[in-house]
C-alpha cells in the first residue's frame, strides 16, 4: 500500500543515503560504482553518504532512466520509503 501525500518532489532523498547493491545487469557508470568491504559492486557514496548520484542542487538522480534496480523497486510512497523518512526526520 502506498500514500499519495509522499512525493519524491518534496522529499531530501533519504533512500539516497542507503546502500545500493548493484546485481545482474545495471547500466550504471563504472565512475558512479565501487567494490564494497565485503566484495559486492554498490553505488559509490560520497564521503557525507549520498549516492554519487544524487544531484545535490535539485535533489534528483543523474542517471534516473539508468537506475540500478532496487532504486526502482524503492516505490515512492510505500512503507519502506515511509520508514527511511521516518528515520531520517528523527536524525533531525
Amino acid at each position: 500500500m502506498t500514500t499519495t501525500e509522499i512525493t519524491c518532489d518534496s522529499c531530501d532523498a533519504a533512500c539516497c543515503r542507503l546502500q545500493v547493491i548493484l546485481v545482474d545487469d545495471n547500466r550504471v557508470p563504472e565512475t558512479m560504482t565501487e567494490q564494497s568491504s565485503w566484495g559486492g559492486e554498490v553505488m559509490l557514496r560520497r564521503d557525507d553518504g549520498w549516492c554519487t548520484a544524487l544531484d545535490r542542487t535539485t535533489m534528483l538522480c543523474t542517471i534516473y532512466d539508468d537506475r540500478p534496480q532496487i532504486c526502482r523497486d524503492f516505490e515512492m510512497g510505500s512503507v519502506e520509503c515511509i520508514n527511511e523518512r521516518d528515520a531520517s526526520f528523527s536524525l533531525l
